[in-house]
């Protein structure tokens, strides 16, 4: 899962990318407005963390403006305004939720885990679709009932396929949603393949089906037969 943190506050930054990455997610850190609005306007994120009160800007006008593209990612703020005021009017704007600094890492981790649940898996903690089973709370994976071992990249490029079943994927998105910014700077999909091609030869080996199908010029689909 691809995350932004919006947060001028360096040293509080480093702790949230620190913990959230050792709990699996990909991180990306927007430390101005200017930074941010960059960021939300190139890249599409499963959650963006937003603090509200940035060095040029309002953390709540960014909210605003990705309510007002119909943005597709899970927004909390953070924040260290704490009055119910502030709270109802972050709610207000389209925030899925707010937390209010300081914060333990692990109750930031949960809010996350539930906002992105309640976007993409209609709250659920097990994802099941044909022979495939997902715990997302555990990272586990099984194909008919058999566990399934998986890269942490392979694991969320699966993901990625099941919240968008039935939706052409452009190889672009791909890249986005499991590097992040960093994409920029590949001159091939190469590794998408490589990733790709490893995902489906350990599903198959456990009588699991290829559910992705290839749409030629464009990317891929994620579709029942």
């Amino acid at each position: 899962m691809n995350l932004l943190i919006i947060e001028d506050e360096k040293d509080l930054a480093e702790s949230v990318i620190k913990y959230l990455n050792q709990e699996g997610y990909h991180c990306e850190w927007a430390n101005s407005y200017k930074e941010a609005s960059e960021k939300t306007h190139l890249y599409t994120y499963d959650c963006i963390l937003v603090d509200i009160t940035l060095p040029d800007g309002s953390g709540m006008n960014i909210v605003e403006q990705l309510k007002k593209v119909k943005s597709t990612s899970g927004i909390i703020i953070i924040s260290a305004k704490n009055s119910v005021d502030d709270k109802i009017k972050g709610l207000d704007v389209g925030a899925d939720d707010y937390l209010a600094k300081p914060f333990d890492l692990s109750e930031l981790n949960a809010r996350i885990k539930s906002v992105i649940r309640r976007r993409n898996f209609d709250g659920n903690n097990e994802i099941i679709f044909k022979e495939i089973t997902v715990c997302t709370e555990e990272r586990l994976v099984k194909i008919n009932g058999a566990p399934l071992s998986l890269t942490k990249k392979e694991y969320d490029l699966l993901i990625y396929f099941i919240s968008n079943q039935n939706r052409v994927i452009t190889k672009n998105s791909i890249a986005e949603h499991l590097w992040g910014d960093y994409m920029d700077m590949a001159d091939s999909y190469d590794f998408i393949y490589a990733h790709l091609k490893n995902l489906r030869k350990k599903i198959i080996k456990l009588g699991g089906n290829d559910y992705i199908q290839t749409v030629y010029g464009v990317g891929y689909k994620f579709t029942q037969f």
